[in-house]
């Protein structure tokens, strides 16, 4: 069973950190490109950034480049998206998702809200 468990959201200030995490099991992990969507409230899955199966290759939505670093740990079965100089416009419900820029495979979310 495929299974994919984000963590690490929470309320940050303007400008803050937050590093997000995502547990997988249930299929090969080190095998899959990797992706972290997020959703506002209203709108669709929006893609913000994906890794390659041996984490050399990284990419990233315009609105987040430069400020968001996405990293793999194989042996741990783990992603990592790591936020910097937050912005508000950064709130939504982040999910890690399994495969090439798709989002059938994903877990429950993790919330991230960016506020003063």
């Amino acid at each position: 069973q495929v299974q994919l468990v984000e963590s690490g959201g929470g309320l940050a200030q303007p400008g803050g950190s937050l590093r997000l995490s995502c547990v997988v099991s249930g299929f090969s992990f080190s095998g899959y490109y990797m992706s972290w969507f997020r959703q506002v409230p209203g709108k669709g899955l929006g893609w913000v950034s994906g890794i390659y199966s041996d984490g050399r290759v990284t990419e990233y939505a315009d609105s987040v480049k430069g400020r968001f670093t996405i990293s793999r740990d194989n042996a741990k079965n783990t992603l990592y998206l790591q936020m910097n100089s937050l912005k508000p416009e950064d709130t939504a419900l982040y999910f890690c998702a399994r495969g090439y820029r798709d989002s059938r495979d994903r877990g429950q979310g993790t919330q991230v809200t960016v506020s003063s």
